[in-house]
C-alpha cells in the first residue's frame, strides 16, 4: 500500500505535463534574452502568493515543470527561471558544470538573473511582498544567494542544493526564512560545507531549518535521476514526497494564501 501511494504521488507530480498551462515568457537581464515559464494559480486569492522556481544545472526540465504545475494547483503563481539564457543552454552535464560553476563563483551575476526572474513573476500577477523562492541542486544554491542578496522574498527552500559560500564574503543578517531539504548521504556536499553553512545561519541570526532524509543522495526529488545511490545522484520517492510535504508546511507558514 505504501509503495502504491508513493508511485501515485510520483505519477501525479510528474505526468501529464503536456496538459499543464505552463506559458513561455521571454524576458531580459542586461542584453541577455531569457526564456522562462509561468503558470497561474488555479485558485483565486486576494493575496496572490508567488513561487519563484530555480531549476537544476541542466536548466528547465520535466521535474521543475511538474513541481510548478502541482504548486499552481495548491494556489500559487509559479515562475520557472531561466538562468543561462538563449544561446547558452548546456547540451550535457559537462557543459552544465561549467555554466553552473560560473554563477556559483560570480554570485552577484547569479543574483541579478534571479532578480530578473523575480520581477517577471510579479509582472505575471504575484504579490511582490508574498513570494518564496525554491530551488533544486544548482537552483538550491541559487535560492540561498537570493536570501544572501536580500532579494524581495519571504523565504527560500533549497532541495539537495550546494550550501557553501566563499569564506571571505561577509555574513550579514538574513530576513528571509530558510528551509534546507538535504539527502543524508549526499556525496556532493562535504561535511565541512554543512558545518560552515549552519554556522553562517547562526551568525546571520536566520530563521532556518535543515531536514535530512535517510538513504537519500543528490537529486532525490527527480524521477529521471535513476535509482542507483552508488552514482551519487538518485531518485528516492519517500524522500521526494516527504520533502514536498515539508515544503507545503513551510509555504503555509511563510506566505499569505
Amino acid at each position: 500500500m505504501k509503495n502504491a501511494v508513493l508511485i501515485l504521488f510520483s505519477a501525479i507530480l510528474f505526468s501529464n505535463l503536456m496538459n499543464a498551462q505552463l506559458k513561455p515568457v521571454k524576458y531580459t537581464e542586461g542584453t541577455q534574452q531569457l526564456n522562462g515559464l509561468f503558470i497561474k494559480s488555479a485558485k483565486k486569492s486576494t493575496n496572490n502568493p508567488g513561487i519563484l522556481l530555480l531549476p537544476a544545472w541542466l536548466g528547465i526540465d520535466n521535474a521543475s515543470k511538474g513541481i510548478a504545475t502541482e504548486l499552481s494547483k495548491l494556489g500559487y503563481h509559479v515562475f520557472i527561471a531561466d538562468i543561462y539564457g538563449e544561446g547558452n543552454y548546456p547540451k550535457n552535464t559537462s557543459e552544465a558544470g561549467k555554466q553552473a560553476g560560473f554563477y556559483k563563483t560570480n554570485y552577484e551575476a547569479y543574483q541579478k538573473r534571479i532578480d530578473a526572474a523575480l520581477k517577471e513573476l510579479v509582472k505575471s500577477g504575484a504579490n511582490a511582498d508574498n513570494i518564496v523562492a525554491i530551488g533544486y541542486c544548482f537552483g538550491g544554491t541559487g535560492v540561498l544567494e537570493a536570501a544572501r542578496g536580500h532579494l524581495n522574498v519571504k523565504g527560500v527552500a533549497s532541495f539537495h542544493g550546494g550550501l557553501g559560500k566563499d569564506a571571505s564574503r561577509k555574513t550579514e543578517p538574513l530576513t528571509a526564512k530558510v528551509l534546507i531539504c538535504h539527502g543524508a548521504d549526499d556525496p556532493f556536499v562535504p561535511k565541512d560545507e554543512i558545518t560552515a553553512f549552519q554556522q553562517e545561519m547562526r551568525d546571520a541570526k536566520a530563521d532556518w531549518q535543515m531536514i535530512y532524509y535517510a538513504d537519500s543522495v543528490h537529486s532525490f526529488t527527480n524521477p529521471e535521476a535513476g535509482s542507483d545511490n552508488s552514482k551519487g545522484a538518485a531518485y528516492n520517492p519517500v524522500a521526494a514526497k516527504r520533502s514536498f510535504d515539508h515544503l507545503q508546511l513551510f509555504l503555509n507558514e511563510v506566505l499569505k494564501k
